[in-house]
């Protein structure tokens, strides 16, 4: 089991991108939500598939486990898919010796990019890069989950 601790922004603008290092297009759809846990399907460059159990309401720090599942198996569980399916390219930012990953979405949640950094260190104000907008960490509306069965938030769309 690993603990995930993360911190999340909406992006500011697109000065990040010519540092990305690493592009991986990513669909993920959820078959199971609750306020406390949640069970993911996400499928990596359409040649990986991952299933992602997730434990916890507090959205900073929850216990998450993480199992490769076979790709057709992963195909097939996207007819049970709960809301809408999320699309979006994961890009991945060094910045100040932290990797943030960079998720611009598109498909039913165009428009939305929204960064994270997993890290236990505390990373103050000071240190974020320029390109990072308001913080969403804890913000319910933005986790991936709710964007699947809600959509935007109203404040973004």
């Amino acid at each position: 089991m690993a603990r995930e601790v993360e911190r999340k922004f909406l992006v500011r603008d697109g000065s990040w991108q010519e540092r990305a290092e690493a592009r991986i297009s990513m669909v993920q759809f959820y078959l199971a939500v609750t306020g406390e846990r949640s069970v993911r399907v996400r499928i990596s460059n359409g040649s990986r598939a991952r299933l992602t159990l997730k434990f916890g309401s507090d959205l900073r720090a929850r216990d998450e486990f993480e199992y490769d599942i076979p790709l057709a198996d992963a195909k097939e569980m996207q007819a049970f898919a709960l809301g809408k399916v999320i699309v979006k390219t994961r890009h991945h930012v060094r910045h100040g010796g932290y990797l943030y990953e960079v998720d611009v979405f598109s498909g039913e949640h165009e428009g939305l990019v929204v960064a994270e950094l997993e890290t236990p260190d505390k990373v103050g104000n000071a240190a974020l890069p320029d390109w990072l907008g308001r913080e969403i960490t804890g913000d319910i509306r933005y986790s991936n989950a709710s964007l699947a069965l809600n959509g935007f938030p109203p404040a973004v769309g």
